[in-house]
């Protein structure tokens, strides 16, 4: 019997034959990343274990993005621990505010992880470095501690699910829409710990930006991680990396074998898929944008870690551009990272959103977490290209978040309530 790509991952790198799911193996952490809240918990775990000596600093990442820049007094604190905890332990990638960005645009952009690699993450959407064919998890703050000591974590051989896309994409379709219709079929329990594996044509039609997106969200699903195929694409922006032009690093990449055993298997065709939305309170409960029946907004949240990549900023400015967001509305642009917001300033994109009306902002997962930066009200309604929208999620237990892609949040940013951008 094949193997899936998780299979394979898991296999070569516990240094066995093969692996069946639900094995539990022992593997080697190429990563071991936290931000600034699951590091702080991590270190804690360290110092009650009496262990003042990582067994690697060159394999561990630490990026405080959450609450920073820190949006007070408790976060400044939080934020200088781990910087003194990197700085005693000389740790490789410690990325300070403004020069990094979000950790899960970062580690890919920057080449901290590499196809076929394994990391862990002290945060659930960990699983976005998928999209360039490794093995990338969320776990707790207790295993980054014990991977930051051992060098090693223990995992679950997880089942599979073979997702494959096919057909011509509709105007205004991008990979929020395929992983949000996708929820829709799943729910968020119905790949509860497996991997999910994205195949098809549809996405030699569409940037790395989208399968970033996809993998992100795997975890809405329930999934242990969401992995692509290594192709042309992957190669570019692997190759093209920071750390790949000054150390150019080897790497293996994997592919699923014709006969791999899935325990779902998903066949969508995309040119029957229009814009979608997420309503309140889940990722899963999903219908076409055209459904939704003029709701009034107050906030319109367009990037973050699901989709902040460039593309993203692109297909938000086309929609802005010339126009003006509603009186009633205050808009919120985040870039992923540093690397992004260059691109875009090149791009001339910061003034499109500026021109608009919007507030262009330092990478941070500020208003997608409720801790700042866009913080909703009582009762207030946002559409947000982030992942997750259940009850207070960000900010009061009454406010309401609609996901969608950045093209609906911006036409929704304009017209000051729910729309598409063919309304415009």
């Amino acid at each position: 019997m094949g193997k899936t790509i998780a299979e394979k991952i898991l296999a070569d790198r516990s240094g066995l034959d093969s692996v069946v799911p639900g094995q539990i193996v022992i593997v080697p952490v190429d990563i071991a990343m936290a931000n600034e809240l699951s590091a702080a918990l991590s270190i804690k775990e360290l110092d009650s274990w009496g262990v003042d000596k990582l067994y690697d600093p060159e394999k561990i990442c630490l990026i405080p993005d959450h609450f920073t820049p820190s949006k007070d007094i408790n976060a400044a604190g939080i934020s200088k621990k781990i910087r003194e905890f990197a700085k005693k332990h000389n740790v490789r990638w410690y990325f300070e505010v403004g020069r990094a960005g979000i950790e899960h645009a970062v580690l890919p952009l920057e080449g901290v992880i590499l196809p076929g690699q394994i990391m862990i993450g002290g945060d659930s959407h960990t699983c976005t470095a998928g999209a360039i064919n490794c093995f990338a998890t969320g776990v707790g703050s207790t295993d980054i501690a014990a991977a930051w000591a051992t060098g090693e974590a223990w995992l679950k051989v997880p089942r599979s699910v073979r997702l494959n896309y096919s057909g011509k994409l509709n105007p205004h379709v991008y990979g929020k829409d395929l992983i949000l219709y996708t929820l829709k079929d799943l729910t968020t329990s119905g790949a509860t710990y497996m991997s999910l594996e994205y195949h098809g044509d549809v996405f030699e039609s569409l940037p790395m930006a989208d399968r970033f997106t996809m993998a992100n969200m795997a975890i809405e699903a329930g999934g242990k991680t969401g992995i692509f195929d290594f192709d042309e694409k992957t190669k570019k922006l692997v190759e093209s990396t920071p750390r790949f032009k000054n150390e150019k690093p080897s790497y293996k990449t994997y592919a699923a074998d014709e006969d791999a055993e899935y325990a779902i298997m998903r066949e969508y065709d995309v040119s029957k898929i229009e814009p979608q939305i997420a309503k309140p309170f889940s990722p899963d409960n999903v219908c076409p944008v055209s459904e939704i029946n003029k709701v009034k907004i107050d906030q319109v949240v367009i990037g973050a870690c699901t989709n902040g990549w460039l593309e993203d900023l692109v297909r938000a400015a086309e929609v802005f551009k010339g126009r003006k967001i509603h009186p009633d509305v205050k808009a919120i642009v985040i870039p992923g990272s540093q690397i992004i917001a260059r691109q875009a300033f090149d791009l001339g994109l910061p003034q499109i959103f500026i021109d608009a009306g919007c507030v262009f902002s330092t990478s941070t997962c500020g208003p997608c977490i409720g801790g700042h930066m866009g913080v909703l009200g009582e009762g207030e309604v946002c559409v947000s290209t982030t992942n997750r929208n259940f009850k207070g999620r960000m900010g009061h237990l009454t406010s309401e978040v609609y996901l969608a892609n950045p093209a609906v949040a911006a036409a929704s940013a304009v017209m000051g309530r729910i729309g598409s951008p063919e309304e415009l």
